[in-house]
């Protein structure tokens, strides 16, 4: 047996546009919310984490200093993640745009950016690069 809660069928009205504002003022309501957009970051939108400015604490509980190097100047390099890798960015800065997107993520020295498994962007370089990066397994943190 279902049982559904009672409610006031007076309340429920089909939904309408923004445009329609005359139907409300019959009403004799005295405004009307609008709809609001609320826009995710690229960061939330591809799960990159990014942590600013980390401290040398952190740095050290990773284990930063024993990752491998990478280092890069000026270019612009497609990009995919097989796995998750963690990055620190000791010198420079990168942009990162998503494939199918026309926005981009910066990230510069002192960041640690974790990028997701499957992850597929375009990296673009404006000069010298070096950042330190470790693959991580599902559920390494």
């Amino acid at each position: 047996m279902l049982f559904v809660p009672a409610f006031d069928s007076s309340i429920i009205r089909p939904r309408t546009n923004n445009l329609d504002l005359r139907s409300d003022q019959k009403l004799g309501r005295a405004s009307r919310v609008k709809a609001m957009r609320v826009e995710k970051s690229l960061e939330e939108l591809y799960n990159v984490r990014v942590e600013r400015k980390v401290s040398q604490e952190r740095l050290k509980e990773l284990g930063v200093t024993k990752w491998s190097m990478w280092k890069t100047g000026k270019c612009k390099l497609p990009w995919d993640w097989h796995v998750d890798q963690l990055v620190y960015i000791e010198e420079g800065e990168v942009r990162v745009v998503p494939e199918g997107s026309k926005q981009y993520m910066s990230f510069k020295a002192g960041d640690l950016v974790r990028y997701p498994k499957w992850f597929e962007a375009d990296l673009w370089f404006n000069g010298f690069y070096q950042e330190r990066y470790s693959f991580r397994a599902y559920g390494d943190d």
